[in-house]
């Protein structure tokens, strides 16, 4: 069950608070004209798929740390800021790295620079989709088959007791 109503108004919120940023680092560090603004290095075709591939990325990171009840909670912050950190550093030299088409759009807005924005509205939101649907299909996956460990699966981490003698 996924809350389909708020979307828009999640969405809203996002973009009102992009543009807000944008139009504040705009009047703070005038006379710089294209702040923020993320652009296309390469082709858009190139920086397409790296949008769709570094935002599935990200995505499924998230959907298994946020949603999984075998997930260690206080690591979740730790796994999807380091997603963000890795991917950004990954797909900055070919698409920016944005992610997030409110990160692109409210720049674009404000700087009057539109190139290649298509990217960024249709690259995210297909690796998202993506992403979670993938996520989904593993966990499912998981759960109909008793949630037994496969063979190839690797060690997991284990919190440490705390009556651990040196």
């Amino acid at each position: 069950h996924f809350p389909w109503k708020q979307v828009p108004f999640y969405a809203a919120a996002q973009l009102t608070g992009s543009v807000g940023a944008s139009f504040t680092l705009r009047i703070l560090l005038y006379p710089i004209k294209h702040l923020g603004t993320t652009t296309p290095s390469g082709s858009d075709l190139q920086a397409l798929f790296m949008e769709t591939v570094v935002t599935f990325s990200m995505m499924f990171i998230t959907s298994a740390v946020a949603t999984d009840t075998k997930a260690v909670g206080e690591l979740a912050g730790m796994a999807v800021g380091s997603a963000v950190c890795i991917t950004s550093i990954l797909a900055g030299p070919v698409s920016g790295g944005s992610m997030n088409p409110a990160r692109t759009l409210g720049p674009a807005l404000v700087s009057s620079e539109y190139k290649g924005l298509w990217v960024y509205l249709v690259g995210p939101v297909m690796g998202t989709l993506m992403g979670a649907w993938s996520y989904n299909l593993i966990r499912d996956a998981r759960d109909t088959d008793g949630g037994r460990p496969s063979p190839s699966s690797s060690f997991k981490l284990k919190r440490a007791g705390s009556a651990q003698t040196c």
